[in-house]
């Protein structure tokens, strides 16, 4: 007869997870993907009472002191510094804030950072943290992110990282590196997904109240948030009207009359005030309306394109892997799993 209990997620022993702070880190760097891992071993210890827990969680601080002062004024009191960790490290990430930028001039923390990079099983950062990973050479030959706002000075800087704005988080072979702040929660996410399996990953997420998951390819950048970054009220009714509008034809000439400029005065002052040309916050805000259509009905591929205006099944799969870097249906099947699981 075969038994009905799922077979155990394939970990042998606590793995311990390492947070690396330097003073002034980012408190949500920090907290958000912490909690994430210790939400986790919760969960599963309570689903599997007879094991070990999956993770052992430390934070460490990049300083002599184990309390780590965050920028946003609230102390943290780690476990440990890096002088004093001892035992095997399975996972070491490092976390962003103002304070990393001399962290990174420590030449004894990065000598045991790449130390430590040799034995880990994987290592990453969050939002700026990826500067401390750079200056140890951690980042050499790799593809990385890090917030938008810093990705230009980190690509000046370590010009042998090939450095990508857009994603919330990359991974290039063990080495894991994120946008700012709540990308690190995203990343944790995926990494309990790896250990412990999809239908762990979602429950952390609902008792979180966490979205997800968004995919590492996904961009930092949602249309919505492009345009509400200008000033001007006409760009930003602008974005409330073209949602209403969707399954309309939306060119540039017509969300230029409605914002009462001529075409080529609206293209260049909305491409000014959100970073994006109307064309590309056209689609984003197709693929943003889509996206959640795929995850909350079961209507066609055709009439999702319909519904949200790309015109044909083909639009939207070009448009899914322009902006997502994953086809409509394969983006369907994995939110499904990860649902019903």
């Amino acid at each position: 007869m075969r038994s009905s209990k799922k077979p155990l997620p394939v970990m042998y022993g606590s793995k311990t997870i390492v947070f690396l702070a330097a003073p002034s880190t980012q408190i949500l760097d920090v907290a958000g993907p912490f909690q994430v891992f210790v939400r986790a071993a919760e969960l599963f210890l309570r689903e599997h009472p007879a094991q070990k827990t999956p993770y052992r969680v430390l934070l460490a601080s990049s300083a002599r002191r184990r309390s780590v002062t965050t920028n946003c004024g609230l102390v943290l009191t780690g476990t440990e510094t890096f002088r004093t960790l001892r035992g095997p490290i399975d996972t070491l990430l490092v976390a962003g804030g103002t304070g990393i930028h001399k962290a990174a001039r420590d030449q004894e923390l990065l000598d045991w950072l790449r130390k430590a990079a040799q034995r880990v099983r994987r290592i990453g950062s969050i939002c700026t943290g990826a500067f401390l990973l750079a200056s140890a050479g951690l980042l050499d030959g790799k593809r990385a992110t890090t917030h938008w706002k810093w990705a230009a000075e980190l690509a000046e800087r370590f010009t042998h990282t090939t450095v990508d704005p857009d994603p919330i988080y990359i991974r290039d072979g063990n080495t894991y590196t994120t946008a700012g702040v709540t990308a690190g929660m995203d990343l944790a996410l995926a990494l309990v997904e790896e250990d412990l399996g999809s239908p762990m990953a979602l429950k952390v997420a609902r008792e979180l109240v966490l979205y997800l998951r968004r995919a590492g390819g996904q961009s930092q950048f949602s249309a919505a948030l492009s345009v509400q970054s200008s000033d001007r009220k006409q760009i930003e009714e602008i974005r409330s009207w073209a949602l209403d509008n969707l399954d309309q034809a939306l060119p540039v000439e017509r969300l230029a009359a409605k914002a009462g400029m001529s075409p080529r005065h609206f293209a260049r002052v909305f491409l000014r005030d959100t970073g994006t040309t109307p064309a590309r916050f056209v689609e984003r805000l197709r693929v943003e309306a889509a996206r959640r259509r795929l995850e909350e009905s079961q209507d066609k591929l055709e009439k999702v394109a319909d519904d949200c205006g790309f015109g044909s099944s083909q639009s939207l799969r070009r448009s899914f892997l322009r902006v997502l870097h994953v086809p409509p249906n394969d983006y369907r099947h994995r939110f499904a799993e990860l649902t019903t699981n």
